[in-house]
């Protein structure tokens, strides 16, 4: 059991960190709500304990880049059954379709996930059931050159945040734990739960 305010935020910052790297980690999937009340599930691909930064990836296309460029509120929940514990986390997302980190994280996907960028748009309509890629490419890897076109369908979504909720299960007492982002730092402490 966590005793301390830092301890707490040290585990916080773990759990990110591991949920970002294992994606056997209950944690390596997050929902993800935006201003507009509509939540998804995500692949956390990048924890930064320094900023206290998510790194997402989305497709430029997707109804929730509009929704974020036109309010950048955030909501993320990760939930860790085994461990009993809940996160829930507030912050402000940014879309980067170029520069330096959306074309780092575009470098480190392989062909397999890319293919997903070549898609139609999320949520194109269609008569049959479909998983929105072209023919030629269900089931199987592109090649680089196949791939050139998605780029443009690729984009990173950063979430800076701001407030921090740790929610722990146990039979001899649930403990919850609230942080506020205040500057660089974090301003914590102990709630009901």
């Amino acid at each position: 059991m966590l005793e301390t305010l830092d301890e707490v935020r040290n585990d916080l910052a773990s759990r990110l960190t591991v949920a970002a790297q294992d994606r056997r980690s209950p944690m390596h999937t997050a929902c993800v709500a935006t201003a507009d009340a509509d939540v998804r599930t995500m692949v956390l691909r990048a924890f930064d304990p320094v900023t206290w930064t998510l790194r997402f990836h989305t497709d430029t296309r997707a109804p929730k880049v509009a929704v974020i460029e036109n309010d950048p509120r955030i909501g993320v929940l990760l939930y860790d059954k085994p461990g009993k514990l809940q996160l829930r986390l507030t912050g402000t997302g940014e879309v980067l379709r170029g520069g330096p980190v959306a074309d780092a994280a575009w470098a480190e996907s392989n062909n397999f996930a890319r293919r997903c960028y070549l898609g139609e748009g999320p949520g194109a309509s269609s008569d049959a059931p479909t998983s929105g890629l072209p023919e030629q490419f269900e089931g199987s890897e592109p090649d680089d050159e196949a791939l050139r076109p998605a780029r443009a369908n690729f984009a990173v979504l950063l979430v800076k945040l701001a407030s921090l909720d740790w929610f722990t299960l146990a039979h001899t007492g649930h403990r919850r734990a609230r942080f506020e982002r205040q500057g660089d730092g974090w301003q914590g402490h102990w709630v009901a739960p």
